[in-house]
């Protein structure tokens, strides 16, 4: 039976993940920004909380964790390298472990950089990965702790997924990071037919999250920092141009 996910809104602009596996009644929590929420949803869909996954210590993280342990009793898997920041941890993980739900292995990938120890988990037989802060649609999370040639080290992970993953990020910023975008990447015509997209399903009220890697790889201009019209207008390596791009976003 196919992997389930629940996707739905929480505090201010996050987004809440419930993953479900029919065969085994397991249901994993992608983050924990809202307990309460994550609660309501879970009952609402007949579903047993058994893991928390987190993806970095930030409170619209990990700040749920505690509160939904002690209502079921649940594992909870967190990044070695920001573990130390966040309650209630059964067990760390880093690059190159994995996870399991069910009968779902996910691998987990270190994409520090937002924070040191941020990791993603990608699924690869569900052709998803559940990125935290360390990518958005169109744009990539605040360099808070890591260096820019760690982020960078971290993006050239993501872009190595296949291209058809689906990409799972936190938060609804897709209209403000395709403004910077355009203003990063302004002769990008796929970007340019990107943004009206965005702007056209906002305006119904439509989330902008999941979207396909594959669009990014062609879009997201921290991803693009090894390619030549990005490195003509921000610096010549991609660690620089990347740098060079996180900053202005940081001021835009």
């Amino acid at each position: 039976m196919p992997l389930q996910i629940h996707q739905f809104p929480c505090l201010s602009d996050n987004y809440g993940f419930l993953l479900h596996d029919p065969a085994s009644g397991e249901t994993v929590c992608i983050d924990t920004p809202d307990a309460d929420e994550y609660l309501r949803q879970a009952d609402a869909k007949g579903w047993t909380i058994t893991q928390i996954w987190n993806t970095h210590w930030h409170k619209d993280h990990a700040g749920g964790n505690s509160a939904i342990k002690a209502a079921t009793g649940c594992v909870i898997t967190a990044p070695a390298g920001d573990a130390g920041k966040i309650e209630g941890v059964d067990r760390v993980v880093d690059q190159g472990d994995s996870v399991a739900l069910g009968a779902y292995r996910g691998q987990v990938i270190n994409v520090g950089g937002h924070t040191l120890g941020h990791v993603a988990y990608h699924l690869p037989e569900a052709a998803v990965a559940f990125v935290g802060d360390a990518v958005f649609a169109l744009g990539c999370g605040r360099m808070f702790e890591g260096t820019a040639p760690q982020f960078w080290a971290s993006l050239e992970r993501i872009k190595a997924l296949p291209p058809e993953t689906t990409l799972y990020c936190a938060h609804e910023y897709t209209v403000a990071n395709a403004r910077f975008a355009l203003h990063a990447d302004p002769d990008n015509t796929a970007l340019a037919a990107y943004a009206e997209e965005i702007t056209a399903r906002r305006a119904r009220g439509e989330a902008t999250v999941p979207f396909p890697l594959a669009r990014e790889l062609a879009t997201n201009p921290f991803l693009r920092a090894d390619s030549a019209d990005i490195q003509a207008r921000w610096g010549d390596d991609p660690v620089r141009a990347f740098a060079a791009l996180r900053e202005a976003k940081n001021s835009f």
